[in-house]
């Protein structure tokens, strides 16, 4: 009987218990015929929870006596047989599954659950019903299965079709969802809701052009559907078109004035923008149409150094942060409370709450590649040798104008585009999606040379945008990290821009990486073991850029001289891009532009050198990342 293990308080026992109740799938041929074959995983999971209902969330279980128990039950599953990867997959749905909101869902409701009858019914009015009522109630995986059931149905019922992707997403399930929403496109091809919903995914992503391209084509479908109207402005923000993302944000108020996603819209213009004052109004407005939102509350720790008398902060995104939210929105709020702990100093409790943001999202986020990373690397060594980038070949542009700072991220690229940007000759135009969209694009040929054609198509495609992001100055600054990856692409295509290198101490990078809530496709910084590998493989490349780009391209720039000798590699910096010296670059923090970066709070201050070896703070935490220290890796 399984009700006998839940009376148990130790959640590894539950764990182990639990997964006992499972049989591995039948590899052998000598199965006896009578006997019936197991059921998937995944169905037998929810049929447990199913039956033990109440039991289940009578526990009561935080975070950590989850993760124990998820722990214990995925280390059973494969002592009893299972694949790795399906024991993986089974992990992540008990985890989503108990991290439904107890307050809403079937499963602390058993007089909600729906009758056997309906759930076997084929009326799909009907069963669509249901699974609407499932997600009203937060009840994501009693959807799934009854949209599941419809679309056995009726396998081109669109309705059902883009629900079954929202509950998928609800629980983090994205690559799943995102699928199921193309589906339903496909179905109906003049569907807002799914468009929004895929542009919400690409959102999450970090795949802003993409996003804004499904986004505005579901409000072209239906311009009064105001969740992708924000959408719609954030992905636009994240693309530095500042003053088309404020409009959206505005539409979405006058369709619904107490919108408060809205209101947080706003404040994010607000804060890159360096208007904190105002920033801090919009985020006030929204807690008072909604109390406890995570979004507004996480977003005030990033307009200000937080201070011990904050603690009626802390005590409300404490409460929010255990109210049941979904795993994104919890995993937001514990990386602020880790700043908030992080700028008391108290940094055993920063590090916690670091590390329960870090796992959150790891639960849901596709698993970090390093294989993939390390032959991605092998190939770009293999392809741009010193002979292929030496010569100047047809096609390539002349022009001066891209500046590319590239690093780690996390490395100090914001504050060396700011102080570039600071010169009345330079813009920055921030991180743009060019190279790694044309990475993608022409990715069966990344291994090569590309063709004239291509590389002059690059060219003119390359400057036009940042015609458009920084208007007619002389130099235009690219601070994306990601172009680290592809400098041998960009300088084939221009062999006379300038390509400034920014390195920091690697174990305050990769911590101030793990510290940074990041987009779900940077999965490298969920995890320190992954982040230690992944920035040896990063060095490993950089160290071949280096080798082989010609002399005067690439500068090196070690983050911690230049924030004690601001003066002294600000002019160094003005010299290798080609501009005269000018004061103004000094006072940085002045300058009137956009940030929209991690460190849009960092840039608007005075150079400070209390981040250089940060890490020692947490030392004891951080073992993996301690080897980067040593000059023999």
């Amino acid at each position: 009987m399984i009700l006998e293990w839940f009376n148990a308080g130790d959640a590894s026992k539950i764990g182990v218990a639990l997964a006992d109740q499972f049989t591995p799938p039948q590899t052998s041929s000598a199965r006896p015929a009578k006997k019936a074959a197991p059921k998937e995983p995944a169905d037998a999971l929810l049929e447990i929870l199913h039956r033990a209902d109440h039991e289940v969330r009578s526990l009561r279980l935080n975070f950590y006596k989850k993760a124990k128990l998820a722990n214990a039950f995925k280390w059973r599953l494969l002592e009893n047989g299972f694949e790795k990867t399906k024991a993986d997959e089974v992990t992540q749905r008990l985890v989503m599954l108990l991290s439904e909101n107890p307050a809403t869902s079937a499963l602390d409701q058993p007089s909600a659950a729906q009758p056997t009858h309906q759930l076997q019914s084929t009326n799909t009015k009907q069963l669509l019903a249901l699974g609407n009522k499932s997600i009203a109630r937060g009840a994501y995986a009693e959807a799934i299965d009854i949209y599941q059931r419809l679309i056995k149905v009726d396998p081109r019922h669109a309705a059902a079709l883009n629900n079954l992707g929202a509950a998928l997403s609800k629980l983090g399930r994205f690559v799943e969802a995102e699928a199921y929403f193309h589906q339903a496109i496909r179905v109906d091809a003049d569907f807002p809701d799914a468009y929004s919903n895929i542009g919400t995914t690409l959102l999450l992503k970090g795949l802003y052009e993409d996003a804004e391209s499904f986004l505005r084509r579901a409000l072209k479908l239906n311009p009064r559907l105001v969740e992708a109207r924000i959408n719609l402005g954030l992905a636009l923000a994240f693309l530095s078109r500042l003053r088309d993302a404020k409009s959206n944000f505005e539409k979405a108020l006058k369709y619904d004035p107490r919108n408060a996603e809205a209101l947080v819209g706003m404040a994010l213009i607000a804060k890159t923008q360096g208007s904190f004052d105002q920033a801090e109004a919009m985020l006030e407005r929204a807690l008072k149409v909604n109390p406890g939102m995570s979004k507004a509350l996480a977003s005030q720790v990033s307009i200000r150094k937080m201070t011990s008398s904050d603690n009626a902060w802390l005590e409300s995104a404490e409460k929010a942060a255990g109210s049941g939210i979904n795993l994104l929105d919890e995993s937001e709020l514990r990386f602020a409370i880790g700043k908030y702990y992080d700028d008391i100093e108290s940094f055993k409790l920063a590090f916690g709450s670091y590390k329960l943001a870090n796992d959150l999202l790891k639960s849901i986020a596709e698993p970090y590649d390093r294989g993939s990373y390390k032959g991605f690397v092998d190939r770009m060594i293999d392809a741009y040798t010193p002979k292929v980038l030496g010569r100047v070949e047809d096609g390539a542009s002349v022009s001066m104008k891209p500046v590319f700072v590239v690093g780690m991220p996390r490395s100090g690229t914001s504050l060396t585009e700011q102080i570039i940007s600071s010169h009345p000759l330079a813009r920055g135009a921030g991180e743009l999606e060019f190279w790694g969209h044309a990475a993608r694009e022409h990715e069966a040929t990344l291994g090569s040379p590309l063709d004239e054609s291509t590389r002059r198509k690059l060219a003119e495609a390359y400057l036009k945008v940042l015609e458009v992001n920084a208007g007619g100055a002389l130099r235009i600054v690219d601070k994306a990290p990601v172009n680290a990856d592809y400098l041998g692409l960009i300088h084939s295509v221009f062999p006379n821009a300038r390509i400034i290198y920014m390195q920091r101490d690697p174990i305050d990078t990769c911590l101030s990486c793990y510290f940074q809530k990041f987009v779900l496709s940077l999965t490298y910084t969920m995890d320190l073991s992954d982040l230690a590998d992944h920035y040896r493989q990063h060095e490993r490349l950089m160290a071949h850029w280096r080798a082989v780009l010609p002399p005067g391209t690439m500068l090196d720039i070690p983050y911690e001289q230049m924030v004690a000798d601001q003066e002294g590699w600000s002019r160094k910096i003005l010299d290798f891009v080609g501009l005269e010296w000018d004061q103004r670059v000094l006072d940085f923090h002045t300058t009137k532009r956009s940030v929209v970066t991690a460190s849009f709070w960092q840039v608007r201050q005075k150079i400070y050198q209390n981040s250089v070896r940060r890490w020692r703070h947490y030392e004891k935490f951080i073992g993996p990342l301690l080897d980067l220290k040593n000059p023999a890796r």
